[in-house]
């Protein structure tokens, strides 16, 4: 896999599965769940830390592939 992986902060939920993630770079991702987290129930609200993994040909969209205690 070529994914990138960033860590970075929930700042916005939107409807429909999809969060607005602030990296740690200062970049904003729109990012949606990955299947692990939704088949184990993993809830993400406002706030917790996450691990985006983004494709390196376009750094606006990610997916949500772990969640920080």
């Amino acid at each position: 896999d070529d994914l990138i992986e960033m860590e970075g902060v929930i700042k916005e939920v939107h409807p429909g599965g999809t969060f607005l993630v602030e990296t740690e770079a200062g970049t904003t991702v729109n990012a949606h769940l990955a299947g692990k987290l939704r088949r184990y129930r993993i809830r993400v609200v406002l706030g917790d830390r996450v691990t985006v993994a983004v494709s390196p040909y376009d750094l606006s969209k990610g997916r949500i592939v772990f969640r920080h205690k």
